[in-house]
């Protein structure tokens, strides 16, 4: 066994046998103690996807760092470790934090001058890698790295549907997943839901009808019926059947859910389709954008003992869906036009080339820009799944 070998084994005992709050604490201790590092950083993104913000209980100087104008930030898009030199000859080396496709942050790591970390750099990376599968796992146990997830104070009903959500992307062999929501900060009643097993991807794209607290309530009952219904084994259509049920049930049909519900078969690309009220699905198939037109069917919770059916879709290897909410396509600009009239297709043509997870905040930021008042009537949603076909068995 190589010296290094013995390093990184050492790293990882370290990091698996930590408090949870202490994570920070204790790659910063195996770092500057084995890597020869000076000061290390655990930066999280925030809710809103714009700052890389450091961990409180972290040792050392912190700051805040945008995710679209620094160093940090380019390791966290391109997702690959960033090496910079500094004026004063210290080597700065950002490492994206990931976990199964979620990003989560980036580990900034600055070495003493004349320091080569070209040798270490694999062996970096992979120490952050563990990081953060032992982030997530802390995170159950603290609230520090919620904490630094915040730039600004969360409504509460913005509280419940963060809680609410899986991650914001994720990926595997056949496919890619991202998803952001908006105002981050005070998101109402919008929310997505993905569980993946070994042959399927399933998603929910759901907008719950109301605002504040009554919409977040909402949108927990229906995404936790959904839930309930999936994790019994059952096919979509009895999956929305019974959510309605449980939402009629409480509000009587004075409050409803919409939502989009898709079961993607990941090796052949065959998927199964309900839509059952407002979010829209398009298509990015060689670089021309198309509205897939959906059997429209009632929202969960209007009426008493709805039944569903699911429609077939077929994927090609290379497409790209994009589901977005009520608060994305119908916002209009000053001259009256629906944001998802036309703009919509152009903004996901410009984004084609960004990876799934980066693809509904740049969407966002284009709609930022299109609306026709600096604050939003309404919260608003954009998911990107990328389908690439099944892959050879190696």
């Amino acid at each position: 066994m190589t010296d290094n070998v013995k390093r990184f084994m050492a790293a990882e005992r370290a990091l698996r046998s930590a408090a949870p709050h202490q994570l920070p604490a204790t790659v910063r201790e195996v770092l500057c103690g084995q890597y020869g590092a000076e000061s290390v950083d655990l930066l999280l993104v925030d809710y809103g996807a714009t700052v890389l913000q450091p961990v409180s209980a972290m040792a050392g100087p912190s700051r805040t760092l945008p995710v679209h104008a620094s160093a940090a930030g380019r390791s966290f898009g391109a997702q690959e470790p960033v090496v910079a030199r500094g004026e004063d000859g210290r080597t700065h080396v950002h490492l994206p934090v990931t976990v199964r496709g979620d990003r989560l942050g980036v580990l900034s790591v600055t070495l003493a001058p004349g320091a080569r970390p070209e040798a270490d750099l694999a062996e970096l990376a992979a120490v952050a890698q563990v990081l953060g599968h032992e982030v997530v796992v802390a995170e159950r146990d603290t609230d520090i790295y919620q904490r630094a997830r915040r730039k600004e104070r969360l409504t509460l009903a913005a509280e419940m549907q963060w809680q609410l959500l899986p991650a914001r992307s994720c990926a595997g062999p056949q496919y890619a997943l991202g998803a952001q929501l908006e105002p981050a900060y005070a998101v109402f009643g919008d929310n997505f839901d993905w569980s993946v097993s070994a042959d399927h991807l399933l998603l929910y794209v759901t907008n719950g009808m109301g605002e504040g607290i009554e919409a977040s309530l909402l949108t927990n009952l229906g995404i936790n019926a959904l839930r309930n219904a999936r994790r019994a084994g059952i096919p979509i259509a009895d999956q929305a059947a019974l959510a309605d049920q449980a939402v009629y049930a409480q509000y009587r049909g004075e409050a409803y859910l919409s939502v989009l519900l898709v079961d993607l078969e990941l090796d052949t690309g065959r998927v199964q389709i309900i839509d059952a009220g407002s979010p829209r699905m398009l298509r990015l198939r060689d670089g021309t954008v198309t509205t897939i037109g959906l059997e429209a069917q009632l929202p969960l919770g209007m009426f008493e003992e709805t039944d569903y059916v699911a429609q077939d879709y077929q994927m090609q290897p290379g497409d790209r869906l994009l589901f977005v909410s009520d608060g994305v396509h119908t916002v209009p600009a000053p001259g009256g036009e629906p944001y998802g009239d036309h703009t919509l297709a152009r903004a996901i043509t410009a984004t084609r080339l960004l990876p799934a997870a980066d693809v509904p905040a740049a969407v966002l930021r284009e709609l930022q820009g299109y609306r026709d008042r600096p604050e939003p009537d309404d919260d608003a949603l954009v998911v990107c799944l990328d389908w690439f076909g099944r892959q050879p068995t190696p």
